[in-house]
């Protein structure tokens, strides 16, 4: 078990500057006044651990005090009732002597929680279970938590990953919706390790990120799978589905095994686009170095339900969520958006975003390489244009507009966090840094960062970072201009560029569903 103690969030997010949740008590810096031991005694007593990490998006969202080490997710599925009892099972790590922790938990019907094989007793406000262990925690002693409770994943909620199929579920979490699944740290700045085991009844299967390491039958003809993700994983990259599925395993380069998780209905018509995927790992390890992860293979989910399923793709991590018909277009349709899934199992599952403001390192380095990958077999875009340049150019003169209506690139809130900013906007400014620093940096910059930060959260700031380190030159004032100045820097290589007037009556075109929509991908 491997326990990550590498923290590269800003002190802003894991410090002090947001306002901690209600009920919860503020952490008092010791008085100048008073003896040696009062003050000491100060800093070692137990507190109530802050229910936030102020994540300048999602403020609400995570939880400061402890990091999580691992989760082992024990789910069991009734096909009759259409619901799940499940335990969650967290090793975490008190950063602090904790008198009260909380968990992301909403829609959750918790039965029992003990911590340290305890009775613990807790309460659920609202998005929060607060749990009070019989025994106040320990600073940097690992501790065990583990959560009974049932989940309905058709029940109607603010929010939620659950998507309810024909034949069972599957999981769609990103951005902030992990927590409606499991009680957890729902934040990518704490990434853990991941197992699960899931019980099924007879012609259904169980399926999760990572791999299969033990499949039992058992009595009721019942199935229960196992799965162990070799790599940590953010929250929101967890994939849990149940449903009548086969699983196609293939080779990718250098012995990768590729496994697609396929209904037992469609697999031989899905047949044309999983075959596409070896070809597509050996385009992208050309540019970012061997894919990271144990496996990789596509999940088409079984529902084209659009109530349900209001998305094209999905990066969970080894395993990419499709909807089913979308896959079933001809390949110049589906490539480049492939790729751009792809791409996320580098940027966003590898290295994950710090908070989630960084969101445009993930999406707009999945929209250049989608687009790279496209132009470069000749399919034209949705607007009819065949190379970088030419969209680029494009995308530069709506900079103005889009910086007016959706703010800066590194700088979104809850309602444009996944709209075209940060996507082809994101695209703009690595295409600025690129012509800026050549080519060849700029792959070194790209294959220095996805190292450095591996299987860890980074931030804007340390691409930034990277990219001064590599080229030689401080990129910040470059940098910063690009991605939080209020207009559009003039783009290097092209000083006749020019950028559209402003106009007050636009509105940038945003997602319905979080990420899920993926509406405003270039790759599309």
């Amino acid at each position: 078990m491997r326990y990550r103690t590498r923290v590269t969030a800003p002190a802003a997010l894991i410090g002090t500057a947001a306002a901690l949740a209600a009920g919860t008590p503020a952490e008092a810096a010791p008085s100048a006044a008073g003896s040696a031991g009062r003050t000491a005694a100060r800093r070692t007593a137990a507190v109530a651990g802050p229910e936030t990490l102020g994540d300048p998006v999602f403020p609400s969202l995570g939880n400061k005090g402890y990091r999580v080490s691992s989760y082992h997710l024990d789910f069991t599925y009734d096909a009759t009732a259409k619901t799940v009892d499940a335990i969650a099972t967290l090793e975490i790590h008190p950063d602090r002597p904790l008198s009260r922790f909380s968990l992301d938990a909403l829609g959750l019907d918790i039965r029992s929680v003990t911590v340290a094989d305890a009775a613990a007793t807790f309460a659920q406000a609202g998005e929060k279970l607060r749990i009070t262990p019989a025994t106040a925690l320990a600073e940097d002693k690992g501790v065990t938590v583990r959560v009974e409770y049932t989940a309905d994943p058709r029940r109607t909620l603010a929010h939620t990953a659950w998507v309810p199929t024909p034949d069972g579920f599957a999981v769609c979490p990103q951005p902030n919706s992990a927590h409606t699944v499991f009680p957890c740290n729902d934040h990518p700045s704490d990434k853990a390790d991941f197992s699960f085991r899931i019980t099924v009844p007879g012609g259904l299967r169980g399926v999760a990120n990572g791999t299969l390491t033990g499949t039992e039958t058992l009595s009721g003809d019942r199935t229960a799978y196992s799965y162990v993700s070799a790599s940590p994983m953010a929250t929101e990259l967890v994939q849990v589905t149940v449903g009548a599925y086969v699983v196609k395993d293939r080779q990718g380069p250098h012995g990768l095994p590729v496994r697609d998780i396929v209904p037992q209905a469609r697999a031989a018509a899905l047949e044309p686009a999983l075959s596409l995927t070896p070809g597509q790992v050996t385009w992208v390890e050309g540019r970012l170095g061997a894919f990271p992860f144990e496996a990789y293979g596509l999940l088409p989910c079984n529902s084209d339900d659009p109530k349900a399923f209001d998305f094209t793709g999905l990066e969970t991590q080894t395993l990419t969520l499709y909807k089913p018909n979308f896959l079933l277009q001809e390949e110049k349709k589906i490539g480049s958006h492939m790729m751009h899934e792809l791409v996320h199992q580098y940027f966003g599952n590898l290295v994950s975003p710090a908070t989630w403001a960084d969101l445009w390192l993930n999406e707009g380095h999945a929209d250049l390489y989608g687009l790279l990958y496209r132009y470069e077999r000749g399919w034209a875009d949705s607007l009819g244009l065949t190379t970088m340049e030419a969209r680029m150019k494009d995308t530069y003169a709506r900079g103005d507009q889009w910086r007016h209506d959706s703010g800066p690139v590194a700088a979104p809130n809850a309602t444009n966090l996944f709209d075209s900013q940060r996507y082809l906007g994101g695209v703009l400014v690595l295409y600025a840094l690129r012509q800026l620093v050549g080519e060849s940096t700029f792959s070194t910059i790209e294959r220095t960062f996805l190292e450095r930060f591996r299987n860890f959260s980074a931030t804007t700031a340390d691409y930034i970072d990277v990219a001064s380190e590599v080229s030689g030159q401080d990129q910040s004032g470059f940098l910063r201009d690009w991605l939080y100045g209020t207009k559009t820097p003039r783009m290097p290589g092209h000083p006749d560029w020019t950028v559209n007037p402003v106009s007050s009556s636009f509105a940038a075109p945003h997602s319905r569903r979080g990420g899920h929509w993926h509406e405003n991908s270039a790759t599309l």
